[in-house]
């Protein structure tokens, strides 16, 4: 899987769009696309925001396993 496949995947499952999740990490929809599409590297502490906020471990979250794992609360 494209590492950038997940960050779609998972917006999706949780019905939100891409404006939703700019508006988590204090950027417009338009930079977050370009995260998407792999045309821009997602910094990591947008990475680590998003498995804050979807409750999924950064190795999930970056594609390197494919069984989510939740964070420990």
């Amino acid at each position: 899987m494209h590492l950038y496949q997940r960050l779609k995947d998972i917006r999706e499952d949780a019905d939100k769009t891409q404006a939703d999740i700019a508006k988590i990490l204090n950027i417009s929809r338009q930079h977050y696309s370009l995260y998407e599409r792999g045309e821009r590297e997602l910094p990591m502490h947008h990475f680590m925001t998003l498995a804050r906020y979807y409750n999924v471990s950064l190795d999930y979250l970056a594609g390197m396993i494919d069984t989510p794992r939740k964070l420990d609360k």
